[in-house]
């Protein structure tokens, strides 16, 4: 798994458990429109620490919370 694919996995789960859709992200996070859809499907290879502070922020959480998840600590993770 490629840290983008990490990043995606815990966008999903934040997005279900704060019941969010990908559009009030966007608002929340100051993301442009069609990004977090591009991470999520794939096709964003590289994932900045400025998107996921924004990412964070949109969720209304730290950076440290949003990177505390079992998905970054993963032994498949690709980090290159």
């Amino acid at each position: 798994m490629t840290l983008n694919d990490a990043v995606a996995k815990r966008i999903n789960k934040l997005l279900r458990e704060k019941n969010m859709t990908i559009y009030r992200l966007e608002r929340n996070s100051g993301i442009i429109h069609g990004v977090i859809n591009r991470i999520l499907a794939g096709s964003n290879k590289t994932v900045t620490l400025t998107t996921v502070y924004r990412l964070a922020r949109g969720f209304d959480m730290t950076v440290f919370e949003f990177m505390d998840d079992d998905v970054f600590r993963s032994e498949m993770l690709e980090i290159d």
